[in-house]
């Protein structure tokens, strides 16, 4: 499990655009609007697939130290 810091989400319209895309790649994760992230319920290869797609929406995620 990894949690990604995705300081461009913004709003709600922002989670669903983030939901879509990581439904369609079949990922388990949760997103949490507040605290702006996703956490990822994944080996580290469902996670990097994770952060492809939410840098091919236009949105930057790094990992929560």
């Amino acid at each position: 499990m990894a949690t990604l810091s995705v300081p461009d989400m913004h709003c709600q319209k922002c989670v669903e655009r983030i939901t879509k895309a990581l439904t369609a790649a079949a990922l388990d994760f949760s997103v949490n609007l507040d605290e702006k992230t996703v956490t990822i319920n994944g080996n580290p290869a469902q996670v990097a697939k994770a952060v492809m797609e939410l840098d091919d929406l236009g949105f930057s995620a790094k990992p929560l130290k």
